[in-house]
């Protein structure tokens, strides 16, 4: 058995106390060095990675179609970066077996990462959504690992219920908690339901649930003050950040085609300042 990282189980530990604190965790997340480093300078104390945002910026749709090896070789490259804990978006560990999720969070601890979100999203199939079973399985598998290497991992377990607006209506908050209270009692550390923005749905996700629980903001979602009035323990973004950079980009793109300006340059970070985002640790020495 590897020797655990004692500074990467300091990480883990105040990584998890995050989520317990007076002030709601608000992750922005992140796809890459330069994206990690500007949300690191901008002061927030943990980041995130969006395996969404990862998948595009490499060529690859959502939905666990990068392989596990890619996934993770740009959370090593974050996680080497900054100072701060880093946890990885492995989708649902790129595998319908418990042993896929051992493998992907032994994967998650030997990048560098603290923490680890995982989905019950299907690939493919009639039904969207893992058996209950199996997921709870799938959960245990994480902890068992994370305890074999020694590194207390962050396990975020997800449920897309309301994103992939599973079953009926009627019944939808009622599975909801039905799965995310399992997987709380199988040892998940905080618990993710995206695609819901009602307040009064949130509300009462916390008071049943008794856990941290995280939120998927955006457009239309209540603002962070009232989610943290609601008892919201963690806000992230998703791929919001990097689709808005995109946004960007193609703005730019439009500028400089049609009207032959850079007027949407203004406010770039500096050549210079990118250059001292930079990590030496990153850098290959020269030969």
């Amino acid at each position: 058995m590897p020797i655990p990282d004692p500074e990467q189980k300091r990480k883990a530990a105040a990584f998890r106390a995050l989520h317990g604190g007076r002030e709601i965790l608000l992750l922005p997340n992140i796809w890459d060095v330069a994206s990690a480093r500007i949300i690191e300078e901008a002061g927030f104390p943990a980041l995130a990675t969006t395996s969404a945002g990862v998948a595009f910026a490499l060529g690859y749709p959502d939905g666990q179609k990068i392989l596990r090896e890619e996934m993770l070789a740009v959370v090593a490259r974050v996680a080497r970066a900054v100072k701060v804990p880093v946890t990885a978006d492995v989708e649902a560990g790129y595998g319908n077996r418990p042993e896929d999720a051992s493998r992907t969070a032994a994967a998650v601890i030997e990048a560098g990462a603290v923490g680890m979100n995982l989905e019950d999203t299907m690939d493919g199939g009639r039904h969207p959504l893992a058996d209950l079973s199996l997921q709870l399985e799938k959960i245990g598998a994480v902890r068992e690992t994370a305890a074999s290497l020694g590194v207390p991992l962050v396990l975020n377990a997800r449920t897309d219920t309301y994103l992939l607006q599973a079953g009926e209506p009627a019944g939808r908050y009622d599975e909801s908690a039905r799965r995310l209270s399992a997987y709380r009692d199988a040892g998940a550390d905080c618990v993710f339901l995206p695609g819901v923005r009602d307040k009064e749905v949130i509300a009462r996700l916390i008071s049943d649930l008794h856990c941290p629980v995280n939120i998927l903001a955006g457009p239309g979602s209540p603002f962070v003050p009232e989610l943290r009035a609601l008892g919201v323990a963690r806000v992230s973004l998703g791929s919001g950040a990097m689709r808005a950079t995109l946004g960007a980009l193609r703005r730019i793109a439009e500028e400089v085609k049609t009207k032959g300006t850079y007027e949407l340059l203004n406010g770039a970070p500096s050549h210079a300042e990118m250059n001292q985002l930079m990590p030496d640790n990153l850098v290959r020495p020269k030969t």
